[in-house]
């Protein structure tokens, strides 16, 4: 219900690009530019107006001295990992926004990990589909089982902190704890003046989106195209990223529990998720359970595997949202990025095992 609410919470931000763009683009064909992308608009103007009236940063302050206690991890890495369980990875990074500058490496590493590891609440909400509008829901009518989306997700945030913190501990002071966050005194004088100023910077957070979707999804294109060329002269013209991650992906498919018989199929699907995004990868797992190929345990350990963000195109987007807000720290994002993605595989690897555990107990 939460992330039901959540989405039409975000929803009403697809009123106004409709009334901008039509109806054609945004509800008729839901254009992924004009129908999707928007939203971040209205929820950044959304958050300039929390940051205005003191809202946020009195949130940040309260959570962090819970969860600090809990975890002893600093209050950006706490409410960035809650917060990418209700919202994307990219709306989430605006609870953060006057921060991301004094992130250290270490820090950074938590925020890209939290965004990777979760799906969140809201996403594209088409008028089709007025209830079902959640990336939940889109992977729900491929086939997933809501209750492993769910728990995935909520499993995810606090294995991502977990596993972040090991793969690359804090070596320097953090700057953003508890006792260092102020409260931040923006410019503005009103919030008429803060909604314009929050709306206009949503521009460049949408731009770095579109260029690296665009950029990085025509780079795999490219790539599947060279080696269909390579493969049709060697004999083998379906030669693709695809089929390669694939068989790549067989060894992991075996060790987070898939039986061996279906290791190849479930290697494809992480192979999908891997290189294109998560959206192909659950269709596809619609489509093989429809031809019996995965039993209910294949099944499950795939569901646990593609439930993230971790792809290319996701980190190209991440390093674009959090440089715009940065641009200070766009190095220090390419290099923690690499880690990031191997930091997701070991924690899907852990994950269906879990939650195995959990239902035998039961």
């Amino acid at each position: 219900m939460r992330l039901k609410q959540v989405a039409t919470f975000l929803s009403y931000g697809v009123d106004g690009a409709a009334f901008v763009f039509g109806d054609f683009l945004v509800h008729d064909e839901a254009v992924f530019a004009f129908s999707t992308l928007p939203v971040i608009f209205f929820f950044s103007m959304l958050v300039e107006i929390l940051f205005f009236w003191g809202a946020l940063q009195w949130f940040c302050l309260k959570l962090g001295y819970l969860l600090r206690a809990a975890t002893a991890t600093t209050v950006c890495e706490s409410v960035i990992a809650v917060g990418n369980v209700f919202l994307g990875n990219t709306e989430s990074a605006l609870l953060i926004k006057p921060y991301v500058a004094l992130l250290t490496e270490s820090e950074l590493h938590v925020v890209m990990a939290s965004g990777f590891a979760t799906v969140s609440g809201e996403g594209s909400v088409s008028s089709r589909h007025p209830v079902l509008g959640t990336i939940l829901a889109a992977y729900i009518q491929f086939g997933a089982q809501p209750a492993h989306l769910v728990t995935a997700s909520v499993m995810s945030a606090p294995a991502a902190l977990c596993y972040s913190k090991l793969l690359l501990p804090e070596v320097k002071r953090s700057l953003t704890a508890v006792d260092n966050i102020q409260m931040f005194e923006g410019e503005d004088r009103s919030t008429l003046s803060a909604a314009t100023r929050g709306a206009t910077n949503g521009i460049a957070l949408i731009l770095n989106i579109i260029a690296n979707l665009v950029a990085f999804v025509a780079f795999v294109a490219f790539v599947n195209g060279v080696l269909g060329y390579a493969g049709g002269l060697l004999g083998n013209p379906d030669l693709n990223l695809e089929w390669i991650f694939g068989k790549v992906f067989i060894p992991f498919a075996w060790l987070m529990g898939t039986p061996w018989e279906e290791c190849e199929h479930v290697g494809v699907l992480i192979g999908l998720k891997t290189i294109v995004n998560e959206f192909v990868a659950y269709q596809r797992m619609g489509e093989m359970k429809l031809q019996g190929l995965l039993s209910p345990r294949g099944e499950l350990v795939a569901t646990y595997a593609l439930c993230g963000f971790t792809n290319p195109a996701s980190a190209g987007i991440m390093i674009g949202v959090l440089a715009a807000m940065a641009p200070a720290q766009r190095e220090t994002l390419s290099k923690v990025s690499a880690k990031t993605t191997l930091n997701l595989r070991q924690i899907k690897a852990f994950a269906p095992r879990l939650s195995e555990n959990r239902s035998s107990r039961r």
